[in-house]
């Protein structure tokens, strides 16, 4: 029935031990109490610590929620949780109707025994029978695209190729109330992850979905909801729009500032503009903000140069190139300071990196590389997506400007 809870956890939390030896010792423990009758302890004994802390959550038929957070908040050993893996040590758990988890896919394949062998182990691991898998194997084999690899031992496939038949087998043979997603969707190349998406999606219509992801493009397009894990615990409310949800995980993540090369040094400076306000190497925009820069370069020999703006991960969004006409400009030895109008930018809330690549044009040697230049905080109310590439007027300042001396050492590279 269209809306039915299927999925509820009220306070679930579990604890692990940070020492191996006192682990064993406290399991043993736990299991001679449960033994006796004795219910586990939820209070933290010496070296232990919550994994997951107090989460409640509810998911009906037809919805999907995302899990964010960094690597250890908790989401995977929340989904081991109500997949029944793990024993929580406080909460309880409500499943109603059939599990189906796509986690680690491949991982129980043989090596040593041909592609179609794999479904059939694969698909009794998942509890499918042979006459089901009889019925659905051409169909399987059609989705992976691996026909002509098929009964080709699956230790001649690459890893993509694997993970692509463990997703096949899956996703084809499995029709359950309940679908449990731990980053299972980057499976390949982007016509197939696509395909995997469109799968996905006609599931998700009749189970109740909690997809695990650090994808904030796949999370926006394919759940209907998200809650952010951070040390283990829920933050936020059910009822915070996706888009606070992500915003609030994008802006966890500090930016990084690192450098290379030799024979450049350069400073950039925001430019007072209508929704961008700055100081020193920081500036505060909000999203769709015009950002205007102020470049003063100094280089041993004739130079071009890029801007780019990046995560925190220094993952490129937006790539500047700066040119003068139609072309890229080229910059004499010397001393030079200059405008760029870097444009709208629409990012996400969080915060990002301005970095610099300067570059010889002969041989394309790098002079000068800089990541984080510039940090930049974005505030925004909605989520947008979008990756390009720009090219940017310089604008060059009059010759007074143009030689006056560059600033001290501070924030020039």
């Amino acid at each position: 029935m269209a809306g039915e809870v299927l999925i509820r956890a009220e306070g679930v939390g579990k604890k692990f031990c940070r020492d191996l030896g006192t682990s064993l010792r406290y399991g043993l423990l736990d299991i001679t109490g449960e033994a006796l009758g004795r219910p586990r302890s939820a209070t933290l004994r010496p070296k232990e610590f919550w994994a997951v802390d107090d989460v409640s959550l509810e998911v009906r038929r037809g919805e999907c929620l995302g899990l964010l957070g960094h690597n250890g908040a908790g989401k995977t050993t929340l989904l081991r949780l109500l997949n029944g893996l793990v024993k929580p040590d406080k909460g309880r758990i409500e499943i109603h109707g059939t599990v189906g988890a796509l986690i680690a896919l491949g991982a129980g394949f043989n090596p040593i025994l041909t592609g179609r062998e794999n479904i059939y182990v694969n698909a009794s691991v998942l509890g499918v029978s042979k006459a089901q898998v009889d019925a659905k194997i051409d169909e399987v084999i059609a989705f992976s695209e691996l026909g002509e690899f098929i009964d080709s031992p699956v230790r001649n496939y690459s890893s993509g190729m694997t993970v692509r038949l463990g997703f096949s087998v899956a996703a084809i043979l499995l029709e359950p109330d309940i679908l449990f997603l731990d980053e299972v969707l980057a499976v390949g190349d982007l016509a197939f992850t696509l395909k995997c998406l469109n799968l996905m999606r006609s599931i998700m219509e009749r189970t109740a979905c909690v997809f695990v992801s650090h994808s904030m493009p796949l999370v926006s397009s394919f759940c209907t909801s998200a809650r952010m894990m951070h040390k283990g615990r829920m933050t936020g409310s059910p009822d915070d729009p996706m888009e606070e949800t992500i915003n609030r995980y994008i802006a966890l993540a500090p930016t990084l500032k690192t450098s290379f090369g030799e024979g450049a040094r350069v400073r950039v400076a925001v430019v007072e503009t209508p929704g961008v306000s700055g100081e020193g190497a920081k500036a505060h925009i909000q999203q769709g903000a015009e950002l205007v820069v102020e470049v003063e370069l100094e280089l041993s020999e004739p130079a071009r140069c890029s801007f780019v703006i990046q995560t925190q991960g220094t993952v490129p969004l937006v790539l500047f190139k700066a040119v003068e006409g139609l072309s890229e400009k080229e910059f004499a030895a010397g001393r030079h300071r200059f405008r760029v109008d870097l444009g709208r930018l629409d990012l996400n809330a969080g915060n990002y990196g301005l970095g610099v690549n300067i570059w010889r044009p002969t041989d394309r040697r790098v002079l000068l590389k800089v990541e984080g230049l510039l940090e930049l905080k974005v505030s925004a109310q909605q989520v947008t997506w979008a990756h390009f590439v720009r090219r940017s007027e310089v604008r060059m300042l009059d010759d007074d400007q143009r030689n006056s001396a560059l600033p001290g050492d501070e924030h020039v590279q």
